[in-house]
Parts: C-alpha cells; sequence; structure tokens
C-alpha cells in the first residue's frame, strides 16, 4: 500500500518529462542561434562539467541566475569555436525564454503536487547544486515536500541508490510503501527500484533517441497529473 511520494526535480517537475539538454537545444532552434545540434551538445556537457567540478551555483542563486549561468558557459565556449560570430548576444534571449517555459511549467506541477500533498507525505531527491531551496521558493513549491534531499548537501549522486534510501528514512516508511516519480530511467527508476521503491517514470524526449525499457518501471505517464488517476 502506497503510503508517501519521493518526486525528482529537474526534468520531472520543470520540463514536463523532457530532458534538459533538449529543452535548451529547443530553444537554441526558437532563437535561431546559428549553431547546429552537435556543437550544442559538445557545448551543454563542457557546461555541465564545468558547475560539477566548480561551486559557481551559490546556495541563494535563482533558478534565472543558474539557467543564465549555464546558457553563458555554454555560449563562451561556442563562442571559442566560431570567435567572428556574436553568440553570446543570445544570453538574454535564451534565458528569457528557458525562464517563460519554466515558470509555466512549474505551474502546472504545483497543481499536482497539492492535490497529492492532501493524501501523502512527499520528499524531494534531486542531483542539484545547493540551491533546490532557493529555486522551490522562486517557483512556489516550497512547504510542499516535508524534505528535501539534495545531492550537493548529502554527498551522494544519483544513480546511487543510497540517495533514495535517504528519502524513504525521511519519509519515516519502509521502501515499499514509497513510489518514486522521476524522468531518468537510469537515474531515478532503475536505483529506486534497487531501493525496494515503486516507480513512476516521467516518459519524455531523451537526451538520446536510444530505446528505453520501460519495464523497469511500474508505471509509465506522459503527464504529471496522470498521478491522479493512478492513485
Amino acid at each position: 500500500m502506497v503510503k508517501g511520494y519521493i518526486f525528482d526535480y529537474g526534468g520531472t517537475l520543470d520540463t514536463g518529462g523532457q530532458h534538459w539538454g533538449k529543452v535548451i537545444w529547443h530553444a537554441y532552434e526558437h532563437q535561431q542561434v546559428p549553431v547546429n545540434e552537435e556543437q550544442f551538445r559538445e557545448a551543454y556537457v563542457h557546461a555541465e562539467r564545468t558547475l560539477g567540478k566548480n561551486p559557481i551555483i551559490k546556495p541563494d542563486f535563482t533558478f534565472y541566475k543558474t539557467i543564465e549561468t549555464k546558457i553563458r558557459i555554454q555560449l563562451e565556449y561556442l563562442q571559442q569555436q566560431a570567435p567572428l560570430s556574436p553568440l553570446t548576444s543570445y544570453l538574454l534571449p535564451l534565458t528569457s525564454y528557458l525562464y517563460s517555459l519554466t515558470c509555466e511549467e512549474t505551474a502546472r506541477s504545483r497543481e499536482v503536487l497539492l492535490q497529492l500533498k492532501q493524501h501523502y507525505p512527499m520528499v524531494l531527491v534531486s542531483n542539484f547544486y545547493g540551491n533546490i531551496a532557493t529555486v522551490l521558493k522562486e517557483f512556489k513549491l516550497d512547504g510542499i515536500f516535508g524534505s528535501i534531499i539534495e545531492s550537493a548537501v548529502v554527498g551522494v549522486r544519483k544513480p546511487n541508490p543510497l540517495i533514495f534510501t535517504l528519502g524513504v528514512e525521511a519519509l519515516h516508511l519502509n521502501p515499499e510503501e514509497v513510489v518514486v516519480v522521476g524522468d531518468s530511467m537510469d537515474k531515478d527508476i532503475i536505483p529506486a527500484s534497487k531501493a525496494g521503491c515503486h516507480t513512476i517514470w516521467f516518459k519524455g524526449e531523451g537526451w538520446t533517441n536510444d530505446p528505453v525499457d520501460e519495464s523497469a518501471a511500474d508505471y509509465v505517464i506522459t503527464a504529471l497529473n496522470q498521478i491522479i488517476d493512478l492513485i
């Protein structure tokens, strides 16, 4: 019997199940940034590695400042490859466009979470930079989760199943009483299953087009509000 929920954040509550790399690439397309997808992917990976190795994102960084920082690092990398192109001029248009999309998506997620909160305790488990509390408050998602398990704070990152065990412990439940909701099969669903939890895979556009074995998840949804039907 399900008694509590664990939610992923990035790619689940803020993009509608889409991988952030794809979301940003589509923003590049929308803003007609003159780079191809292969060039973008290199810049995206470079930025993620840079942020992973260096404490650039501070605890008080809003999401706007976080995404602006990511895009700036990407564009600076791309600018080095094409010095004659005014790529850094796309920083504000890209940031504003992505921020608007995220505001809309998190507002939809908030409605679903508030419905669930009437019946279940919930915990957030996220690989993030140490500023997730600031971001949740920015999008009016603060106060919804009883606890926040953030990788930068607890020192454990997905796909280590231990981070989900920490979430279960925060709920004061047994693993078999908990459902984990996430967009990543490798980082959410499979390790959560190893931790003994039930799982709901939020299926969206992934970083690659490789086929995914959906049987690893107990349930598959394509919109967050489908969880309400499941309960």
